[in-house]
């Protein structure tokens, strides 16, 4: 059997989302496959009244989660916001989950996005060879999402040009998918929503329209408020890859993955922990995720070509790619960093060393 890379949400859970439903008595609106306080308990995690242990997708504010479940139950569609790296993706995969079993209805937003790509296209050998029919017609996965009652998932609305983001305001607002070409249209099954994500940090962002934006809710994902909320979800994702892509590595100490967390703090922020230093911030986003990847990258590092121990050098170059995005100006920030901050902590001296070798 083919082991695949990254497994689809209601695969990787099934059990527990098979859980949740053997006690799941609550009332579940129309195709959705638990009720609002079951996917909430999905996402939160906790011990479930059968004694299962549900893990946490999502490491922060509960209400927020139910902010967004509750969206999700009227007829309005969610756009999860943040900065870069703030769990927007996650969320959105782990609620269309829950709520649909299926997470897989995902258009991806980029500059090329077409309108195709949002509404339908067409098999163009069939359309020349007997014009127009429903036999052509190449629905999207919004369409497969409207038939079926199920979450449609819009990934990086805001890298969509403005022009084809408004295909949305239809659907949105009327529940309902004109074909002109046929004459027809395609309604909404009850069920149907759209969750959208999008951030204001990249570069080529296009604003929405007031019109779209009136027919979202808007849930702001914010970054972890504290530093130990930051160690606890890099500490769980770190092990979840690790286990998932068979790192020959032992799970980092977690004071590796503090150290890690408090750096990326500190440049986010423009200060040191105790507040006592000022200091520049570089023009990378130095989010969770980015946390994530430098740990895993230092674990592939000390697993294949270390002794399998996490040690400064293995994260060293990990961390000199997430914080130098610009070469010129971020080389300097992280440089004065080092010298004014890592250099005067007696317990940094190695990652010192480390980081000082890789510029």
């Amino acid at each position: 059997m083919t082991q695949v890379l990254r497994r689809h949400a209601e695969d990787q859970f099934a059990e527990e989302l098979a859980e949740i439903g053997k006690v799941d008595r609550r009332q579940r609106p129309a195709n959705w496959k638990m009720s609002p306080w079951g996917v909430v308990s999905y996402l939160m995690g906790g011990k479930l009244d059968n004694g299962f242990e549900v893990s946490a997708k999502y490491i922060g504010n509960q209400r927020l989660m139910e902010i967004a479940v509750a969206t999700l139950v009227t007829d309005r569609a969610l756009l999860l916001y943040g900065v870069p790296g703030t769990a927007k993706s996650w969320v959105s995969e782990h609620l269309a989950a829950a709520v649909s079993g299926d997470s897989t209805m995902l258009i991806q937003g980029t500059a090329g996005t077409s309108e195709e790509q949002l509404r339908y296209g067409w098999n163009y050998a069939e359309l020349l060879a007997n014009g127009p029919s429903e036999k052509a017609l190449v629905p999207s996965p919004l369409v497969h999402a409207m038939r079926l009652g199920k979450i449609a998932r819009v990934e990086e609305l805001t890298r969509i040009p403005a022009d084809v983001q408004d295909t949305l305001i239809t659907v949105l607002s009327e529940k309902t998918l004109p074909i002109p070409e046929l004459g027809s249209e395609v309604q909404a099954t009850r069920g149907f929503s759209v969750i959208a994500t999008a951030n204001n940090r990249d570069k080529g962002v296009n604003e929405l329209s007031s019109a779209l934006k009136r027919r979202f809710n808007t849930v702001v994902l914010p970054v972890p408020s504290s530093e130990e909320e930051e160690v606890r979800i890099v500490a769980k994702r770190v092990s979840e890859l690790g286990r998932a892509l068979e790192l020959p590595a032992e799970p980092p100490a977690l004071k590796e993955i503090r150290r890690v967390v408090q750096i990326f703090r500190e440049l986010r922020n423009g200060q040191t922990e105790d507040g006592k230093t000022r200091i520049k911030s570089p023009s990378s986003t130095l989010s969770t995720a980015e946390a994530i990847s430098v740990i895993n990258s230092g674990m592939a590092l000390s697993g294949h070509f270390g002794d399998g121990e996490l040690h400064a050098s293995d994260i060293a170059s990990s961390l000199l790619g997430a914080v130098i995005k610009d070469p010129v100006n971020d080389t300097v920030v992280w440089k004065e960093y080092l010298e004014t901050v890592v250099k005067e902590r007696p317990e940094w001296k190695e990652l010192y060393r480390a980081c000082r070798e890789q510029l």
